[in-house]
């Protein structure tokens, strides 16, 4: 398996340059970008733009991992407004053509969603209706994501959807498409799973991994914890990796480093790095 650590978990003020060096630094092989509404890949970004994205990591000697995003949030492909899911398809064109061009192939999709409640106010949809909007977003897409050589995967997030590892493995299969599979986020099952089922039942469709540890007893966003110092059970999601034959990028995603780490906060790089090397060789 390939270390890498995912954009989300570097401190917002640290440009890109010096979050790859630090990632580097630290003993990455990579390092998962995002598109986001003002950061170095957005909406309006054109190619010249992705090109410095690529030419830094370059320089840093990071590759490109994996492209997610947190737009799925604020522009729910589900959503009843029509304006929302049309700025919902911006977001996965920009993400598949800015990882076309980056040489990444795999994309992280929410591709609906049901309720947050880490958002106030988020807005409701019925979950029949997010089934079916999320599946005509994804068919929508894949066109696209085939004639550019790119990943549509399904993240399993706190969205009130796709609850149990068989309900994502029938979303991914009704496309029967290999272009579609699952970015399986490790700490978010711990709610109510257990990641290593998921990874066991999933299994060949899994194309990208994310790592974060999760405490159960507090049982909201609060949970996030440092990898090695929550519930997840490390021994048994490292058997079920190995036993499904998986070697691909697991990219750490600590979100966030402040207040976690309220003094120097690129500690958290370094500590991460440690605590996946300990993880990989159980």
């Amino acid at each position: 398996m390939k270390k890498s650590i995912s954009i989300w978990s570097f401190y917002g003020d640290w440009s890109l340059k010096e979050k790859m060096k630090l990632a580097k630094d630290a003993g990455f092989e990579g390092i998962e970008l995002d598109v986001s509404g003002d950061g170095p890949i957005n909406l309006e970004s054109g190619d010249a733009d992705i090109d410095q994205v690529g030419e830094l990591a370059n320089e840093s000697g990071l590759t490109l991992s994996g492209l997610a995003t947190g737009m799925y949030w604020e522009f729910n492909p589900a959503s009843e407004s029509e304006e929302t899911r049309a700025n919902a398809k911006r977001v996965i064109e920009k993400q598949i053509q800015a990882a076309a061009r980056l040489g990444i192939d795999s994309i992280l999709i929410v591709p609906g969603s049901v309720g947050a409640d880490f958002i106030p106010g988020c807005e409701e949809i019925p979950y029949n209706l997010v089934w079916d909007r999320a599946t005509a977003f994804i068919a929508d897409a894949l066109p696209l994501a085939k004639e550019l050589g790119v990943n549509l995967c399904i993240e399993n997030v706190w969205n009130k959807f796709l609850l149990s590892p068989m309900e994502m493995g029938r979303f991914i299969d009704q496309f029967d498409d290999d272009r579609v599979g699952s970015y399986f986020d490790v700490g978010n099952v711990l709610a109510t799973g257990y990641p290593e089922h998921w990874i066991t039942i999933l299994g060949d469709r899994i194309r990208r991994v994310h790592v974060k540890d999760y405490r159960r007893a507090v049982g909201s966003v609060d949970g996030f914890v440092d990898l090695l110092s929550g519930d997840v059970n490390w021994p048994a999601v490292m058997q079920s990796l190995n036993a499904i034959g998986y070697d691909g990028w697991v990219a750490a995603e600590m979100i966030p480093p402040v207040p976690f780490y309220k003094h120097a906060p690129e500690t958290l790089i370094s500590n991460t790095s440690r605590a996946m090397d300990s993880i990989f060789a159980l």
